[in-house]
């Protein structure tokens, strides 16, 4: 697998930058003058109670959503989807999982973008879409329908699907919503493996807990940036509470003292 991008990227700037971006759904801002900018090569995630706009601020990076105000850089220009320098991973609920298609063709259009809607296909893409079948574990799967997956297989089946992107950046909304614990932890050994392969991963988050385990950098968001940096520096209990009110130390289900410390085991 080519994991060298087509133009070499400057590492100097940030993988994403957000500055001054609203949301407004039927004029109800949503997002309101977020500012923010992703690093190159973390873990990274955005976490926020529910409603804080968080699935929001991915599809207004992808331009799926159009802002009402602000601006969206990606490796210091504004994204363009034909770029092809963003891998995304969608909302398991948001995805018809009814749709007549199996394992394998859900992975291979991850290739369209390298090879326009108007070429076929090739052995060689075939052979790289059950290669990264291989990386998940489903590649016993592959001629399955999607819609006989578990929840947990589904969810590997679109990190196959961006893996074959072979994107600098991979944005994934919720990756580890509706999956099992062993699921969970096969899902962030491979996250670190792209990490390691030089990408940029910013994942929809929403377990506290083991946030200083997964991840280095995280934005605490409610309709407003409320803190960003390094997971150490960020996840305090004033944070907190002004992310999540009173409920911080219940959410996160550590006494205040605990929610301060580095985690020993962080890898």
């Amino acid at each position: 697998m080519n994991e060298t991008p087509k133009q070499p990227l400057d590492r100097a700037i940030p993988a994403i930058d957000v500055t001054d971006l609203t949301m407004a759904y039927r004029e109800k801002p949503v997002l309101w003058d977020v500012d923010f900018q992703a690093p190159q090569h973390q873990l990274m995630a955005i976490v926020g109670p529910n409603g804080a706009g968080k699935s929001t601020l991915i599809k207004s990076i992808l331009g799926i959503l159009k802002p009402a105000a602000g601006r969206v850089l990606v490796m210091g220009h504004q994204y363009r989807p034909e770029s092809q320098l963003i891998g995304y991973v969608p909302q398991r609920g948001s995805v018809d999982w009814d749709f007549p298609t199996n394992v394998l063709d859900v992975v291979m259009m991850g290739r369209y973008g390298h090879l326009g809607w108007f070429r076929q296909p090739s052995k060689d893409d075939r052979k790289l879409a059950v290669e990264c079948l291989e990386k998940v574990g489903m590649v016993d799967f592959m001629h399955r329908q999607i819609s006989q997956l578990s929840g947990g297989q589904q969810q590997r089946v679109f990190i196959a699907r961006a893996f074959i992107q072979d994107a600098p950046i991979y944005l994934m909304d919720e990756p580890f919503a509706g999956v099992d614990a062993a699921t969970e932890k096969s899902i962030i050994v491979l996250l670190r493996e792209l990490k390691t392969r030089g990408k940029t991963v910013v994942c929809v988050h929403h377990d506290l807990q083991t946030l200083k385990e997964y991840f280095d950098y995280v934005m605490l968001l409610n309709a407003r940036a409320v803190a960003l940096g390094p997971v150490d520096e960020v996840l305090t209990p004033e944070n907190l509470r002004r992310c999540y009110g009173g409920r911080a130390a219940f959410l996160a289900g550590i006494d205040e003292a605990r929610l301060g410390r580095g985690a020993d085991n962080k890898s």
